[in-house]
């Protein structure tokens, strides 16, 4: 099959939209001030923009627009790389660091040719959304040698070293975005992320498990698989039952080099740090490993779509709520599935995730089906897709997480059921608490066209530990991303913040 004939319509992360409805692109909420002038001598934004277009219809004060619809064909900026010519691509080969260590980058650059490395750090910088920190010096770049793979799992674990980070003492924890851009314009991302141990009010917790999961690299109509999706011999994007049932995180993340609904966890990183929330930074698989303790903070913060979730992390989540630690999660379907992770090729831990899911032998993975429903965490679990956005209806509006929202009961609040939804199961056993509320029950059709309802929890551990679940995709989204911000849901996520941070 012709590289000309793959597209990005037949890619893994469009595959996966309807669980993203907002769309992931090339994350334009990540709009800094840092600005280039490119082929044409317009000046263009930092983020390759790969499907922006002009658009020949001038609104009516004769202004020319813009749509997004197909590769970018005016050469005016960065170039998206692909993941057919690899024109830029790389990933780390650690997980976070802390101040003092180091991050090794492994990239390939087709043709071979020098390029640089932008970092950026995601926040809240007088309203853009990211900070350029440094920039590497020019580096020469090497056609790295073709993935590896062995029954699906694709790997690039033997990629030289292109570029060790040394990470100041003085650097700010948390998530960081690494820009890839050759010297002929072709641009590429690498999120990592940086942590430390010192405690703080609040742990936000980026779920790069369930990212690798849906990583689809390469998406070339051959070689790409995720947990998922994988190709057949005519280019075809086959279903999870021919998907991987191991994937390496010693690869690039697919298409522009960011994971899907990488979004939902930058949005809260906005919100949170526009606010001054004290927060710490580390990866789920720092909760995995046991490099994090979560009992040193007042909540943990688990910010998007975190479905893949391994005994270790579900153990350590449980045993912080009984001291006290609170749980907040702002997504729907988390904790669905439990995986495995394994070292690498090389030895170094936690680089394979595996999650049979339907295929091969032992016992079953999804957690309600070992007797340990996500439900008995969450007090809320997985329902199903949620094919167009719904209201969500407010309930039990006297609460005080609605406290000077504006709320009141029944109101409908637009489009906040999307994605995938959660409720409760009356057949479920629920966790133990001193207290719990639904706080929202909302209506919507599934894709089948049944009547569903979605809704969201809260309840309180016999340990003081509050427990909050969304249940929808749309929440962290209504934080601080355009076109979609919504103050009530602010206010709501500012009065449960600010009740579990308080101190005695």
């Amino acid at each position: 099959m012709g590289s000309e004939q793959i597209r990005r319509w037949e890619s893994g992360a469009l595959a996966h939209a309807v669980t993203d409805p907002f769309g992931q692109g090339p994350v334009p909420w990540l709009r800094g001030g840092e600005t280039y002038f490119g082929d044409t001598g317009q000046v263009v934004a930092w983020y390759a923009d790969q499907d922006a277009v002009p658009d020949p219809d001038p609104d009516p004060d004769g202004r020319t627009g813009t749509k997004t619809r197909g590769r970018r064909t005016d050469g005016g900026g960065p170039r998206g790389a692909d993941d057919v010519r690899r024109q830029i691509k790389g990933f780390t080969a650690t997980g976070a660091a802390a101040p003092g260590e180091a991050i090794d980058f492994h990239i390939t650059v087709d043709p071979p040719q020098e390029f640089s490395v932008d970092v950026y750090r995601i926040g809240h910088y007088g309203g853009d959304g990211a900070a350029k920190i440094t920039t590497s010096p020019r580096l020469s770049g090497i056609v790295q040698p073709p993935p590896l793979t062995a029954d699906r799992t694709v790997s690039c674990h033997h990629w030289w070293l292109s570029w060790r980070l040394q990470i100041p003492s003085y650097w700010n924890i948390g998530a960081y975005v690494a820009v890839l851009t050759t010297a002929d314009g072709y641009r590429s991302h690498v999120p990592f992320t940086v942590r430390d141990s010192h405690p703080a009010d609040l742990l936000l917790l980026l779920p790069d498990i369930t990212w690798q999961a849906y990583n689809l690299y390469p998406e070339d109509g051959r070689t790409g698989a995720s947990l998922y999706h994988a190709w057949d011999d005519d280019g075809r994007l086959l279903g999870e039952a021919d998907a991987a049932t191991t994937v390496s995180f010693d690869r690039p993340y697919a298409g522009a080099g960011l994971p899907l609904h990488v979004g939902h966890a930058y949005d809260f990183i906005r919100f949170a740090e526009r606010y001054g929330y004290d927060l710490a930074y580390a990866d789920a698989r720092d909760l995995h490993s046991g490099r994090v303790d979560p009992t040193r903070y007042r909540g943990l913060v688990f910010p998007g779509h975190d479905e893949y979730w391994s005994a270790a992390m579900r153990r350590t989540t449980e045993l912080a709520r009984e001291h006290g630690t609170s749980l907040v999660f702002l997504s729907a379907n988390t904790m669905y599935w439990q995986v495995e992770l394994a070292p690498s090729p090389s030895g170094t831990p936690d680089r394979l995730l595996t999650c049979r899911k339907r295929r091969g032998p032992g016992r079953p993975v999804l957690w309600r089906e070992v007797d340990r429903a996500e439900q008995q965490l969450l007090g809320i679990q997985y329902a199903g897709r949620v094919p167009e956005p719904h209201p969500m209806i407010v309930r039990n509006a006297g609460h005080w997480l609605w406290e000077a929202t504006g709320a009141h009961e029944g109101d409908e609040i637009e489009d906040l059921v999307a994605g995938e939804a959660d409720r409760y199961f009356p057949r479920t056993a629920l966790p133990e608490h001193d207290e719990r509320v639904l706080l929202a029950h909302s209506p919507y059709t599934d894709v089948e066209g049944a009547r569903r309802h979605q809704e969201t929890s809260l309840y309180r551990a016999p340990s003081g530990a509050w427990v909050f679940a969304s249940g929808t995709f749309a929440w962290s989204p209504a934080l601080d991303r355009p076109g979609h911000v919504d103050p009530r849901v602010q206010r709501a996520t500012a009065n449960l913040l600010d009740r579990i941070c308080k101190r005695d």
